[in-house]
């Protein structure tokens, strides 16, 4: 689940995979903008098939945090 994530930021953002971990913090190491962060929230929903409510967002802040809400939606 960590490789398709991290797979999923890396095509999203655009970024390599390798600059990335499960401690990378979007905002403060890769500076995310609201605006990179809906491109990211839209593609992890179409590929997982959920939504992710927005009162979770403040929840998602690194690569890991991600990882992890993921795999309990996957459940």
């Amino acid at each position: 689940m960590k490789e398709e994530v991290i797979n999923l930021i890396s095509e999203t953002l655009e970024i390599d995979k390798e600059a990335l971990s499960t401690e990378t913090d979007l905002a403060r190491d890769l500076n995310v903008e609201s605006i990179d962060l809906v491109d990211l929230i839209t593609a992890f929903e179409d590929k997982y098939n959920f939504e992710i409510p927005d009162q979770d967002l403040k929840n998602l802040q690194t690569v890991g945090d991600i990882v992890d809400y993921v795999e309990k939606r996957q459940k």
